[in-house]
């Protein structure tokens, strides 16, 4: 079985060569280098910066050195929202129900015996209910609190766990 393969091209491309090695990954190897829960959520390093610099210099170290735990944080908190907006939940599974469905017709029309439909009107029906369905849903508003609640998670942690003291030292200048 091949790895799966995120097609993240079309967003990461725009950011130069920054994200290369991620655009490469599989999910597998993207995991690989989770680090532990005890590190990650050590207090013991959680200071608050004294400037602007250290934030970014804390900021900048932080989200290589975690950016596995942080994807984890952000699929958490996609799974807490969908648990939540159970109209959302219910959306998606309709929706991929319907198109694993009119998938397994394999271009042949569907006859129920008095109305015959073709796969061009199941997808618009399809998408008739499913449109009206999201916006009852709230998904927009979902997808904004997930991007600001990770984005608080993963920059406030990022900003407050300090680095480890072998590094501190190999950045100043000698």
């Amino acid at each position: 079985m091949s790895p799966i393969q995120l097609p993240i091209s079309a967003i990461t491309s725009r950011f130069g060569d920054r994200f290369n090695s991620v655009r490469a990954q599989s999910i597998s190897s993207r995991f690989a280098n989770l680090r532990p829960i005890s590190e990650f959520l050590d207090v013991k390093r959680m200071s608050k910066p004294a400037n602007f610099a250290e934030v970014q210099s804390r900021v900048n170290y932080n989200l290589s050195y975690f950016s596995s735990n942080y994807a984890v944080v952000f699929v958490m908190l996609g799974i807490y929202a969908l648990i939540t907006n159970t109209k959302l939940l219910f959306a998606i599974v309709f929706v991929t129900g319907g198109l694993y469905g009119i998938g397994k017709l394999g271009g042949r029309d569907l006859d129920l015996g008095f109305a015959r439909f073709t796969t061009s009107q199941l997808y618009t029906g399809l998408m008739v209910v499913a449109i009206p369905l999201t916006f009852l849903a709230d998904a927009f508003g979902t997808v904004l609190w997930l991007m600001g609640a990770s984005g608080a998670t993963v920059f406030g942690h990022a900003a407050l766990m300090d680095k480890p003291i072998e590094n501190a030292f190999s950045e100043e200048a000698v």
